[in-house]
């Protein structure tokens, strides 16, 4: 007998064994089970989810020999033709290869005839996007009007394809994407059921290669029992076989980025390249973990068992704010590699990248914030630092900036622009471990005493989306903006309590309240200050008299959006 593969062996035959889909399962077996099955089904999914196996199921339940029933008994005959594949009233249409009007005005045509050995006859139409209009508006009267023996059942990846006079004859299932503990475990059942050892750490590969299928992930496992020889699937041999053995590297490329390890860095880019990989998948496995690492700070409970422990013990390593540099880095290296003179050397950049900028570091002598980034980072640090998703948090870097100490090539230090001044208030005590190392004026701006204060990261963010609304005796009354009152927890509202008590030299209560509609906050001035600045650069082209002569010989136009301000 030949070899059956491990994903046919396998495959479901009942309901039960469907795995991770219990909400279509639940739907089709009540239908079922009253015999108030629709005649048009939709099924929508990644490859490798289930929607053929569903098909089968439901084949099998309309024609079991023992009724219309959720649980087809499997031993009749119409049961055993279904799973073998030759059930000649279950007619499964490639739509991929059978796509023009002719092919469906035949099924229409076969569909009045009643079904010659079961109860229903039933049409499995897969990959169903693949028709042309034609065909679909041939087969819209059939699917809304079928003969009472004829069930159609849709499958497709693609439904955004499909025509909504489609989607609204049909009832509409959306399988979903399998996670990765599911599918370990049905590999782990498999090879046991094989008799085949294994280590836990080679299903983790195999079931993360798979990207939620199953049928990707038993042909893989058919892919390493092969491998592997008649031996244990270990996982080092397994990650060769799936090209993956570069992610285990790219940990150790982010341990020697947390640690500024410029020697290990490059020691790490060698030796990946000995690998020969991919570099623009490694570029987006690189994205991929270090959003994952963003999570894992900001949200500890959604820790799961996927999360490889190597990844997690580089979780205190990054600061907040490095994390989401970093990530832009990682997306717009990967944009920009085609531009690169070799795949290598645009990842090496990107990594590099990494080690030269970082968002905000204190200046020298406690003399507030300033970029690490240098006038040659305009071309990537500038435009991650005004990324639409980091435009909040990254506003006052992007004000006006003043000169400061320099320990080497010349850096600009950026401050929080102005604002009119405050209540007076007492001088600040003299470095105390949470404010700035040198007293400010008594009129000193809101502004001027957050960049003064050493504050934690989401701290700092939490003050620079406030306005100072009133200081009164012992209480200071600041308004945040409410689009971000997420900011705003007890334990960081205590911590900036606390440095601004240290700061005006008294005991202070800090109350924050939410404020709707526009407030001069640190960050809105500055992205005001950003919005003038680009207004002004426009307005400069407009004038400038070598534009307007190309504008009036030759009627050139301005591309939109193609200013920036110098």
């Amino acid at each position: 007998m030949s070899y059956l593969a491990l994903a046919r062996k396998y495959r479901p035959r009942r309901f039960e064994d469907v795995m991770g889909q219990a909400h279509v399962v639940k739907a089709l077996s009540h239908a079922l089970d009253h015999d108030r099955l629709h005649p048009a089904i939709l099924l929508t999914g990644t490859r490798g989810v289930g929607k053929t196996t569903l098909a089968r199921i439901i084949a099998k339940g309309l024609n079991c020999e023992t009724g219309v029933t959720s649980q087809p008994c499997g031993l009749c005959g119409s049961c055993k033709e279904v799973d073998q594949g030759r059930f000649v009233d279950l007619l499964e249409i490639d739509a991929a290869s059978n796509t023009g009007v002719d092919d469906v005005r035949q099924v229409i045509e076969n569909a009045q005839y009643a079904p010659a050995r079961g109860r229903y006859k039933v049409y499995l139409i897969d990959e169903v996007h693949m028709l042309s209009k034609a065909a679909f508006n041939a087969l819209l009267k059939t699917l809304e009007e079928p003969p009472k023996h004829v069930k159609f059942i849709l499958a497709t990846t693609d439904p955004q394809k499909l025509l909504v006079t489609v989607l609204s004859r049909c009832l509409q299932f959306n399988l979903k994407r399998l996670p990765q503990s599911l599918i370990r475990e049905q590999i782990a059942k498999v090879l046991t059921e094989e008799g085949q050892g294994f280590e836990p750490g080679a299903l983790a590969e195999l079931a993360r290669s798979a990207d939620g299928s199953m049928r990707d992930a038993l042909s893989l496992t058919d892919q390493a029992i092969a491998f592997a020889g008649g031996g244990t699937l270990q996982r080092e041999p397994v990650e060769a076989m799936l090209g993956t053995s570069g992610r285990r590297s790219l940990f150790e490329l982010l341990a020697a980025i947390a640690g500024d390890d410029r020697e290990a860095l490059l020691s790490g880019i060698q030796r990946l390249e000995e690998q020969a990989p991919d570099y623009a998948a490694l570029l987006s496995e690189l994205a991929a973990q270090l959003q994952r690492l963003a999570v894992l700070q900001l949200l500890p409970k959604a820790q799961s068992e996927d999360d490889d422990p190597a990844l997690i013990e580089l979780k205190s390593r990054f600061a907040p704010e490095d994390l989401q540099l970093h990530y832009q880095i990682a997306v717009l290296g990967r944009r920009d590699l085609g531009w690169a003179p070799d795949p290598r050397i645009g990842f090496e950049m990107t990594l590099l990248r990494m080690l030269a900028f970082r968002p905000e570091t204190p200046g020298p002598d406690g003399q507030g914030p300033r970029r690490a980034e240098s006038a040659t980072a305009a071309g990537a640090g500038a435009r991650i630092a005004g990324a639409p998703a980091a435009a909040a948090p990254r506003a006052p870097v992007a004000s006006q900036a003043q000169p400061a100490p320099q320990t080497r090539a010349p850096e600009p230090v950026v401050s929080a622009p102005p604002k009119p001044s405050l209540p007076a208030a007492s001088a600040p005590v003299a470095e105390p471990p949470a404010v700035a190392a040198e007293p400010l004026a008594a009129d000193a701006s809101w502004s001027m005493r957050i960049a003064a204060l050493r504050l934690d990261a989401m701290v700092k963010q939490l003050a620079l989306n406030c306005a100072w609304t009133a200081h009164e005796g012992e209480v200071l009354r600041l308004t945040l903006d409410s689009k971000v009152k997420h900011l705003l927890t007890e334990e960081r509202r205590l911590s900036l309590q606390k440095a601004l008590s240290e700061q005006l030299g008294q005991s202070l209560q800090l109350a924050i309240d939410l404020g709707i509609g526009s407030l001069d906050t640190p960050v809105a001035q500055a992205l005001a200050q950003v919005d003038a600045r680009q207004k002004a650069a426009e307005a400069s082209i407009e004038q400038d008299p070598a534009i307007r002569a190309f504008r009036e010989q030759f009627g050139a136009l301005l591309r939109q959006g193609s200013i920036r301000p110098l």
